[in-house]
């Protein structure tokens, strides 16, 4: 009984054995494996090669390794420029090779570095305004609605003379000039602000220039953009107005500049202003640009020149108008956003 239950006894022993032995191979920490010194296999060798693990350049090359020597001994040396990308200071039209990077590119020569800052009326626009405006300009179009036909704006003409044949049309009854089609309004076109320009005229800058300078410097102040002189373009006897001479200062503001200028006007200058009616509603020039102006008084309540205000002569602090351009083709459209803006407008309206 005792040979028949051997086998049975001396197979659970081996095995037993055999896990005494791998057990101390397998359980070996890598950190002991340099110090067994051969006594374990080379547990990386499956590993693969990495670059940082060649080695590096011999001292030799890297004594003899000279750029800037090697460039003084070239033959023919490369021009300065060759590597550094110049626009051109005149534009050619599309077709010429030579094509000017885009304006939002450094190396333009019309780059404007910016925006630094959000102002708070560009965040009130798109989080309120431009939502609000879509809402009350949206006109709803049942299915299979077709509009009616539009009435041709420009006239034919009569053929009541032989000289009529060939003649371009004629413009609407009354004025010869074309108004802007008014738009329906959608997403992509939402009424928004493009620039404001501030334009002071100086009548007494003809006897003496001291006080077109100090309209420059008061429009500088409040816009924080250069003002720019213009001249008179024809003689006007009545103003005592020569041609050619500078007669009145302007300033166009865009982009952040435009928001700071316009916040500060609506929340600080305007607020001040005693029994102020508002912008005329009949101002605008039927193209969606409005237009409003201030009085010296008004002018002397901007921070910019409050803070100064011992810097400027009382007597040479000149008025101001500004006009607000719009993406309007009409100025129903403009008024609207500049009441939702802040700027009211009394009087008869003129759309």
């Amino acid at each position: 009984m005792a040979l028949p239950a051997f086998p049975g006894r001396i197979g659970p022993a081996l095995v037993r054995d055999s896990r005494l032995v791998t057990r101390p191979l397998g359980g070996v920490c890598l950190r002991r494996v340099a110090s067994l010194a051969g006594s374990t296999p080379d547990v990386f060798e499956d590993l693969e090669q990495s670059a940082l693990a060649a080695p590096g350049p011999s001292e030799e090359i890297i004594q003899s390794f000279d750029p800037v020597g090697r460039t003084s001994q070239r033959a023919g040396k490369l021009p300065a420029s060759r590597y550094h990308f110049r626009p051109p200071r005149y534009y050619r039209g599309p077709l010429h090779p030579h094509q000017p990077p885009p304006p939002s590119s450094p190396e333009s020569r019309l780059f404007i570095p910016g925006p630094f800052s959000l102002p708070r009326l560009e965040q009130q626009y798109h989080n309120i305004i431009a939502p609000d405006l879509l809402t009350l300009a949206y006109a709803h179009y049942p299915p299979g609605f077709v509009p009616p036909p539009k009435v041709p704006r420009l006239r034919p003409w009569d053929d009541s003379s032989p000289y009529h044949k060939n003649r371009p049309l004629r413009g609407p009854r009354g004025d010869s000039v074309l108004r802007l089609l008014k738009r329906p309004m959608n997403f992509r076109n939402i009424t928004k602000l493009e620039k404001v320009t501030v334009h002071s005229m100086v009548s007494d800058a003809m006897e003496d220039s001291a006080h077109l300078h100090v309209a420059g410097m008061i429009v500088q102040a409040i816009t924080s953009v250069r003002a720019t002189a213009c001249k008179a373009k024809k003689n006007v006897s009545g103003f005592n107005i020569r041609e050619g001479k500078y007669i009145s200062v302007k300033a166009e503001l865009t982009g952040e500049t435009m928001y700071h200028f316009l916040s500060r006007l609506i929340d600080v200058v305007l607020p001040k202003i005693k029994d102020w009616k508002g912008a005329k509603g009949s101002s605008g020039d039927s193209s969606g640009n409005i237009s409003f102006g201030l009085t010296p008084e008004t002018v002397g309540l901007f921070p910019e020149v409050e803070v100064n205000y011992d810097m400027y002569p009382p007597k040479m602090i000149p008025g101001c108008h500004i006009t607000v351009h719009t993406s309007a083709t009409n100025d129903g459209d403009a008024r609207l956003l500049l009441q939702a803006i802040g700027i009211p407008f009394f009087g008869k309206r003129v759309d």
